[in-house]
């Protein structure tokens, strides 16, 4: 595919580097009002998000929502055609070495590599690197000890498990030490085992300082992982925050599941005639009720306070988690692709 501007206009491109009246700490990544268009396919419009440092971030969306597009615009390999693209306050335009020393970007698929020993691979990009050989042993252990594959540093790549090789391609993205890390659908194609000790290892390496940008089609691979998140769907930003921000974006109504256990005899009348309750249902057999709230009309406090008014006992009182899967489907376009 083609990467020129339809129109060959080349004057929306941003070469600055980070301004000096800038505020706050420099995001790790930083796109600002970025195009991309293939031939006659809009790959990316007008696309904008921060990531701080250290966050551990999911990038979601469909397949063919511009994830791909948007991570080799952030790791060089392709050139905004408009907007702004900045990695660790450097734009990616104009400090491309510099950037690449900051990064170290996983793809989804492992490359032909499949006849070298794990230490020979890892080896061969070290010194691409340009560590020296007593630098690289050094490097090489303590990657292989961080990914828990020291005792498979002998092994052909060609004979390891999915899994295995998902490890060993982390292994050689660390090898340069980067502060950010880029990975591409990394748990795609891992038995649930393999996924979980993936994820732990990131987790260690979060704790160890790194920004760690995930790349997935998979929101709920990333729920429990990530601390936040951007959905992009057909190109466009819909949503960048917090995990729990996301479970209630968009959604007037909130939900508590309530249990009262003072005998009233019919609770759920009390709780509709409370203004500001918008529903009030029994859960299932349990004696819990599930309310929900105009939370423009009702906060939960008040809500609360009406109850302990009315000399209702409440045993237990807990916001009900909106289901992300359905935040997501929210928020992305439906359609055939």
């Amino acid at each position: 595919m083609s990467n020129t501007p339809s129109g060959g206009n080349t004057a929306a491109i941003d070469t600055s580097d980070r301004a000096a009246d800038d505020r706050g700490p420099v995001p790790a990544i930083e796109m600002k009002g970025v195009s991309h268009r293939f031939k006659d396919h809009q790959a990316l419009d007008g696309v904008t998000f921060k990531i701080p440092q250290g966050a551990l971030h999911g990038f979601v969306g469909p397949n063919g929502a511009g994830k791909t597009t948007s991570l080799k615009l952030i790791c060089t390999l392709l050139k905004p055609q408009s907007g702004l693209v900045r990695v660790m306050g450097l734009n990616v335009l104009t400090h491309v070495k510099e950037v690449r020393q900051q990064i170290g970007f996983m793809p989804d698929h492992f490359s032909s590599y499949r006849q070298m020993t794990v230490f020979e691979y890892l080896d061969f990009f070290g010194a691409a690197y340009g560590l020296p050989m007593r630098k690289r042993n050094e490097v090489i252990e303590d990657v292989l000890e961080l990914t828990d594959m020291g005792g498979r540093k002998q092994s052909l790549i060609g004979g390891l498990s999915r899994g295995m090789q998902q490890r060993v391609s982390l292994a050689r993205v660390l090898v340069n030490d980067p502060k950010l890390l880029l990975l591409d659908e990394p748990a795609s194609g891992l038995d649930p085992r393999a996924r979980i000790e993936l994820m732990e290892i990131l987790q260690a390496l979060q704790d160890l300082g790194k920004t760690i940008f995930i790349s997935s089609h998979i929101l709920k691979e990333l729920e429990e992982l990530c601390d936040s998140v951007t959905i992009i769907d057909r190109g466009r930003i819909k949503y960048s925050g917090t995990i729990d921000e996301l479970r209630d974006h968009g959604h007037e109504n909130i939900a508590y599941r309530i249990q009262i256990t003072n005998g009233e005899a019919d609770p759920i009348e009390t709780l509709l005639g409370i203004e500001g309750v918008v529903s009030a249902i029994k859960v299932g057999n349990s004696r819990a009720i599930r309310v929900t709230l105009d939370d423009g009309r009702l906060s939960a406090n008040q809500l609360l306070s009406e109850l302990i008014s009315r000399n209702i006992t409440i045993n237990s009182f807990e916001k009900e988690q909106r289901q992300l899967n359905q935040a997501f489907m929210d928020l992305t376009e439906q359609g055939v692709r």
